[in-house]
């Protein structure tokens, strides 16, 4: 781990996000607060979610990156802007740079999907270039700064800026004004930290009585390990797959203000924000990113601390590729204990796959993975085998049955580096 260590106290200013609220009037509409029905009978609250997934750019990243543009000098405009994205924050800047007619260099790593691209490409038009640089989110910034620099261009971070954090800062102004009584409880989602930044000083300066709680994925803790260090590190290395919320380091002014403004951090496995997905999609008909869902994954964590509470939970986005659906779904079953992967050894003889069939399953168990080396030694070939379980709880048995019968291999979902060639 590398670190940074900082100890300023960083302001931000009322006046400042009022005015941010007054400018993104044209391009981000005041985002609805909707009750969560059911979650609110299941969890005993009044729980309410804020749909950003619902602007225009289908997340909350163009209130940030349009308060910026609009914030420069004439000559800065007339220069141009760069960023560097993959996602939800490229789409701000290009849907910025549309509509106030300014020039924009968008850098973005080789393997971000077309989708993205595309959804770029379409809120930007004519005046937006997209370069893609490098294998990863760093390449590309490393690329995206250096053109900058070169090119006497303004750089817009997408979450280390004060005019960034105020215009995230404005869904703060709007929940407290949407939610009129007393707001117990408030979930924010975490990656680079400026939503949080944001959201979090609005809501401490103008209701200090409620408990703000930030969520991040498991596997990229950057927040929660820099408050609890208490300094600014840089991990070594982060699960990518909440993309919208996995950085290898907040922001040095969001972890200014987050360290004065939010009372918790709490993360949550990615296989749970996966359930999360599909439960909100099943349930509610809501379309939501990975980092879309963090705040609705943690609520059942604080189950008894939020009944009988008035409980704001941010959904930050929607931009979903569709093509994840089968990780997402595998990685849920997995949290939720249905899905397993053996090695399994088949003894060479014929009936053996009959036999495993036959007295290992269980009858509402399902074969969804096989993979077959016929020989591996005179006696037994070894096969990779995901299992569908119609229970979690069968899985004692399904192992035991799988032992006396001498099939048994080795038990993979506890080997992390297995299911990287597997998802």
């Amino acid at each position: 781990m590398q670190d940074t260590r900082t100890d300023k106290i960083v302001e931000v200013s009322l006046d400042n996000v009022v005015q941010a609220s007054r400018k993104l009037q044209d391009v981000a509409f005041r985002s609805p607060l909707m009750r969560a029905d059911l979650l609110s009978e299941q969890l005993g609250a009044d729980i309410f979610w804020k749909r950003e997934d619902l602007q225009q750019v289908r997340s909350y990243k163009i209130r940030g990156a349009y308060n910026k543009i609009t914030s420069l000098s004439e000559s800065e405009l007339q220069n141009g802007v760069v960023c560097a994205s993959a996602g939800n924050h490229a789409q701000g800047v290009a849907y910025s740079c549309s509509q106030k007619g300014v020039k924009g260099v968008i850098f973005m790593p080789h393997p971000t999907p077309n989708q993205k691209i595309e959804q770029v490409r379409m809120f930007g038009g004519d005046y937006v270039e997209i370069r893609l640089e490098g294998d990863s989110f760093d390449d590309a910034s490393l690329a995206a700064r250096t053109y900058c620099e070169a090119n006497h261009m303004t750089f817009v971070h997408p979450f280390d800026d004060m005019k960034v954090i105020e215009g995230q800062a404005t869904i703060g102004l709007e929940i407290l004004d949407q939610v009129k009584e007393g707001l117990d409880y408030l979930f924010l989602p975490v990656g680079g930290g400026g939503l949080a930044a944001g959201v979090s000083s609005m809501v401490k300066k103008l209701s200090p009585e409620t408990t703000i709680i930030g969520v991040e994925p498991e596997g990229a803790p950057s927040m929660s390990e820099a408050l609890r260090l208490g300094y600014n590190l840089q991990l070594h290395s982060i699960d990518k797959f909440v993309d919208g919320a996995a950085v290898r380091q907040v922001g040095e002014l969001n972890f200014a203000i987050c360290k004065q403004f939010l009372d918790r951090m709490v993360r949550v496995p990615e296989g749970k924000i996966c359930q999360t997905i599909l439960q909100l999609y099943n349930r509610n008909a809501i379309v939501v990113e990975p980092a879309g869902a963090l705040t609705t994954a943690a609520l059942d964590y604080f189950a008894d601390e939020i009944r009988g509470k008035k409980v704001v939970a941010l959904i930050s986005g929607s931009n979903n590729d569709i093509g994840r659906t089968e990780e997402i779904r595998e990685r849920a079953l997995i949290h939720t204990g249905k899905k397993h992967y053996f090695v399994v050894r088949f003894p060479q003889r014929a009936g053996a796959l009959r036999d495993f069939l036959t007295h290992v399953l269980g009858p509402q168990d399902d074969i969804t993975f096989f993979e077959y080396k016929k020989k591996h030694n005179r006696n037994e070939g070894p096969a990779v085998v995901g299992l569908e379980l119609a229970r979690p709880e069968d899985l004692p048995l399904l192992v035991r049955r799988m032992k006396e019968l001498n099939f048994f291999g080795e038990y993979l979902n506890d080997k992390p580096d297995f299911f990287q060639y597997i998802l």
